[in-house]
């Protein structure tokens, strides 16, 4: 028999270590930081902090921001002296001859097991001062805020000191006189030198080295065997691709230990989510200026493509790990838990690499122009990407991490596979990267399959669509599908069929166009307004594909015809002094089928047709015969509630609804001539309610200057439209009392005639005067199956140059950027950076963020998020029952 020793020595972190439970409870410990002052660099104490843990779950268990923090408030100067003493001896590690340790293998597990624990891991070192500075940071970000006093002193002081003294300018050791010397002697000696000084680097600045040097190490990031002789330190780019066609493979340790750098990475990027919106600009992150602007070209050339190639490469690597394994399967994902290493750097790339793209602030502004070397590097490099295979390899990745999106979705078995988690910034990325670089955006505009590219981004908004944590993402997707929309030749792909496989619930019979089309129609539709800040960009996309419409479905052309009527619905239009827009984008729409391709699409001019009240009501339109269409609706589902209402469709209805009208007629003539009447307290629903805020893409609703020249028909048109639109003026006081307007909004008849008459309404009126009547004589001679027919027959071959004003030239509408947009940006892309960190560490869990505001549960004890950051974490949207709220002017 033999006996088990009473305590086993393991050496691999299978059992709990007495030292690690004791960290937090003995005087030593973690209490020490906060209770005894000034711990001297050269004490005993910090080597625990290098030397105990085994994990960075460990590091952020055992180390909670509430214990930096009491720290940093009792005892700052011990707070100073671990960063210093942390980089100082992670700066001295990489320069080790020990490090990196190899790595365990069959071979030599034995004799690492006879070791024990008696050999020094350099390696493990090296990742716990990373993670201690990971943990630490974050703390002394929040608790700076705006001010950086501490940080100037411990991160970014420079130092002035004596360079050493020369050899040459010492004196003698001894000297031999000679006695004719004397008359020299006699002669004033020069006065000494003074001691030259230099400034030594900064601990930042250190630290950041540090982080490169490990980012290209080989036996640490980097495979051993392209270490050339004792020069371990090698940049070279990670993966092939852009930049290189040598791919080491796949090793999940170093895959782990290049997202253990790069979190550190990003945590100093993070400084900026400390500072509130309205300082994002004046007060610069100087740990994202000095990556941006102070490393050297080789080092931003070779991050930014291993970064780039890492996340392009993602749709073609077989993930041999539990967790890559897991995905495979149907329902894995739930069962086994096991890390992908691969994903996390994905993941934690992508971060990195949209962190440092979007970084616009102090002397890193574009203001307008171009990014430079001096201003952005990264912004810089990525838009001189140039090679055609380059754009190749970049959309194919880009592409790649759709179509696995998509398969998550196309699964016949619901919830079988496990979403990308990185996603959301794939997508940051592509903007960037259409937004930077010019000869991109022109490859993806000819290549092929950019129409499937609008079709995964259609796909991706309709999937979370509902839920509101996402509406941020849905925004960035309406604005990319508007940037693609302005672009000259993208238009032509539209009659198109899309060939990716779009989920059944979504597809529509048709080319790009009939599909696009339905897809937005669905977002408007079946969001009840709570998208309402995505409907310009959407309709905007709408309107400058409109030149390119051709042979649109039935029911494609339906759609748009139900878009308008919602958009000009009397009680959406008064609810915000933001609203006409829609309907103005919509008109432009319209004329864009009229002027350029009405023949080739009679579908869409039979609708029109058939809806011709609501283009005539519209050119008539007043605040009195608005007002006084929403007190009738609101009046018949009152009475619909109370019961009033029971008979089914048909005469009798159609009495109460005249015997009605006349009653509110009657009533408000009343009210014209001085009487009191009693105001409508409940507000009617309406599918499309919300106010949205000013998009970043959008004009005020003013006719284009390019629709100038009309005929002597359409100004008749046009004066009889105007002269139509004098009625009476509705007190400011009644409207209000109705509850018309959002948040303090009071429509006025000055404010609805700004907008009514600089509708440009004339082109599809002119249609209607010339086509309605003839429409009319065909339903009239001919049965009704065969009038449609007929009709559809007529209006395929219709042409009306000669009623019609000249064709105007093209002119879409393009995204613009704002300081308010790039606020709302820069929020996002943190706030999911915020999101993604706090599983499974909690990167930034317990820290008073300020550049957003994040939405805690109330039924969790630890201040879970619920679902997202509040409102897309963005800048531009009225948040609620938010303690930070981003005050911007509205984006133009």
């Amino acid at each position: 028999m033999f006996s088990l020793p009473q305590k086993l020595t393991a050496p691999f972190g299978l059992l709990p270590d007495a030292e690690k439970l004791a960290f937090r409870s003995q005087p030593s410990g973690l209490i020490k930081l906060a209770t005894v002052r000034n711990i001297p660099e050269t004490d005993s104490y910090w080597n625990q902090y290098t030397v105990l843990f085994d994990s960075a779950s460990e590091v952020y268990s055992l180390i909670t921001p509430h214990d930096v923090r009491r720290a940093l408030l009792d005892a700052p100067e011990n707070i100073a002296t671990l960063i210093r003493v942390i980089t100082a001896r992670l700066t001295n590690l990489i320069s080790d001859h020990t490090f990196p340790t190899p790595t365990i293998t069959a071979a030599n597990a034995i004799a690492f097991m006879k070791a024990g624990n008696g050999d020094r891991n350099t390696t493990k070192e090296v990742l716990n001062c990373l993670r201690v500075l990971q943990r630490v940071l974050p703390v002394v970000f929040e608790v700076e805020g705006e001010s950086s006093v501490f940080e100037l002193q411990v991160l970014w002081r420079r130092e002035e000191v004596y360079e050493p003294e020369d050899l040459d300018s010492r004196p003698p050791q001894f000297v031999i006189e000679d006695e004719d010397a004397s008359d020299e002697e006699s002669a004033p000696k020069p006065a000494p030198k003074p001691r030259p000084k230099s400034t030594k680097p900064a601990l930042g600045e250190k630290l950041f080295g540090s982080i490169v040097d490990l980012l290209f190490c080989c036996g640490f990031t980097l495979p051993t065997k392209i270490q050339v002789d004792h020069h371990k330190i090698n940049y070279i780019i990670w993966e092939k691709g852009v930049g290189s066609t040598s791919d080491p493979g796949p090793n999940a340790q170093y895959d782990n230990n290049k997202t253990e750098v790069l979190r550190l990475l990003l945590v100093l990027l993070s400084r900026q989510i400390y500072v509130p919106p309205s300082s994002l600009f004046s007060k610069p992150s100087l740990y994202s200026l000095h990556l941006v602007q102070k490393i050297p070209r080789r080092d931003v050339l070779t991050i930014l493509c291993s970064l780039l190639n890492t996340v392009m490469n993602s749709h073609m690597q077989v993930n041999s790990s539990l967790g890559g394994m897991a995905g495979r399967l149907p329902y894995n994902h739930l069962v086994f838990k096991g890390e992908d290493t691969r994903s996390n750097l994905i993941g934690m790339s992508l971060q990195v690499l949209i962190a440092a793209l979007d970084f616009q602030s102090g002397s890193a502004k574009d203001n307008g122009e171009q990014p430079t070397a001096k201003t952005n590097s990264f912004r810089y490099f990525l838009m001189k990407l140039h090679r055609t295979q380059d754009f190749a390899f970049i959309f194919d990745g880009i592409m790649g991490i759709y179509d696995k999106q998509l398969t998550t979705i196309n699964n016949v078995l619901p919830g079988a596979r496990k979403s990308l988690p990185y996603v959301v910034e794939a997508t940051v990325l592509l903007w960037k990267i259409l937004e930077l670089n010019k000869k991109f955006r022109v490859f993806v505009i000819e290549h092929d399959k950019c129409m499937d590219l609008v079709g995964h981004l259609l796909c991706y908004n309709l999937e979370i669509k509902d839920k509101p944590q996402q509406h941020g993402i849905c925004r960035t997707l309406s604005y990319i599908i508007q940037s693609l929309s302005a672009e000259s030749g993208f238009g032509a792909k539209l009659s198109k069929p899309l060939t990716i496989q779009v989920p059944s619930k979504w597809a529509v019979p048709g080319n790009a166009a009939d599909f696009m089309i339905n897809a937005i129609y669905s977002i408007v539709a079946t969001t009840s307004g709570s998208l309402n800040a995505l409907y310009p960009a959407l309709v905007i996309s709408l309107s400058n594909f409109a030149p390119h419409f051709k042979n649109l479905s039935v029911t494609t052309s339906a759609r748009l015809i139900q878009l308008f009527k919602s958009f000009s619905n009397p009680l959406f239009l008064l609810a915000d002094e933001g609203h006409p827009r829609l309907l103005f984008f919509m008109l432009e729409l319209f004329n864009g089928v009229i002027f350029y391709h009405l023949a080739e699409n009679p579908n869409l001019i039979y609708g029109i047709l058939s809806s011709h009240k609501l283009f005539e009501d519209l050119g008539t339109f007043t605040l009195s015969r608005a007002v006084r269409e929403i007190k009738r609706v609101q009046s018949l589902k009152e009475q619909q509630g109370q019961g009033v209402m029971k008979s089914p469709r048909g005469s009798n209805e159609n009495e109460v609804r005249e015997s009605e009208k006349s009653r509110l007629l009657a009533s408000e003539s009343q009210e014209e001539m001085g009487s009191s009447g009693e105001a409508v307290d409940r507000e009617p629903e309406l599918s499309i309610s919300a106010p949205p805020p000013m998009s970043p893409t959008t004009e005020s609703v003013i006719p284009r200057e390019s629709i100038t020249e009309t005929s002597e028909k359409a100004r008749g048109k046009q004066k009889e439209r105007r002269s139509s639109s004098t009625d009476v003026e509705v007190s400011l006081e009644r409207v209000a009392a109705l509850g018309i307007g959002r948040n303090g909004f009071v429509p006025s008849q000055e404010w609805v005639r700004s907008w009514q008459q600089g509708l440009p309404l004339d082109p599809v009126m002119l249609v209607i005067s010339e086509l309605l009547p003839k429409i009319q004589v065909y339903h009239a001679s001919r049965h009704k199956t065969n009038a449609t027919a007929a009709i559809l027959d007529f209006l395929g071959s219709v042409t009306l140059k000669e009623v019609l004003p000249p064709v105007p030239p093209l002119n879409p509408r393009k995204f613009t950027w704002s300081d308010a947009s790039m606020v709302w940006l820069t929020s996002l892309i943190w706030g999911e950076i915020y999101l993604r960190g706090m599983s499974p560490l909690g990167i930034w869990n317990s820290t008073n963020v300020r550049l957003f505001y994040v939405k805690h549960s109330q039924h969790q004890q630890q201040h879970q998020i619920t679902e997202a950051v509040s409102n897309v974490v963005g800048g531009l949207l009225r948040r609620t029952n938010s303690e930070v709220s981003i005050v911007t002017t509205r984006p133009r």
